[in-house]
């Protein structure tokens, strides 16, 4: 009984001392309404063409510039190289305020598969963070 504890014990001792905290990802969130504090959790990722795609960015840290990149890139099947082509992109500037997070819209009237895409200008090749939505018809 003793040496069952003690194996338990040692279980627990390894797991707390050897976790490790996974560090503070971006994110991109999507909604069909202009995104608050009261509609932040409903978020959605299929919109209708021709309509407002509110997103938010999150950037939980600090980046060396104020400048970003924002990419949406369309998953088209069409093209026989590779399938993408970039639908929308746009250079945003991170004022003081907002040096944690983004937010605007965008209209996009093709329907089909989307990805966006975000980057710093400090690092281009890196990407901060991406999220998948779809626009229908």
């Amino acid at each position: 009984m003793k040496k069952l504890f003690a194996v338990l014990m040692l279980f627990v001792l390894i797991i707390s001392v050897s976790a490790c905290k996974k560090p503070d990802k971006a994110a991109i969130l999507f909604n069909q309404e202009k995104i608050t504090v009261e509609n932040a959790m409903n978020f959605s990722n299929v919109f209708q063409s021709n309509e407002r795609i509110y997103y938010l960015i999150l950037i939980p840290k600090k980046i060396k510039t104020n400048r970003i990149e924002i990419q949406v890139i369309k998953k088209d099947n069409k093209y026989e190289r590779l399938g993408y082509k970039l639908a929308w992109s746009y250079s945003a500037r991170l004022y003081d305020d907002e040096m944690y997070y983004y937010d605007d819209y965008v209209v996009l009237s093709e329907p089909g598969a989307y990805i966006m895409k975000v980057y710093s200008k400090d690092d281009p090749t890196k990407v901060l963070c991406m999220n998948q939505f779809w626009v229908k018809n």
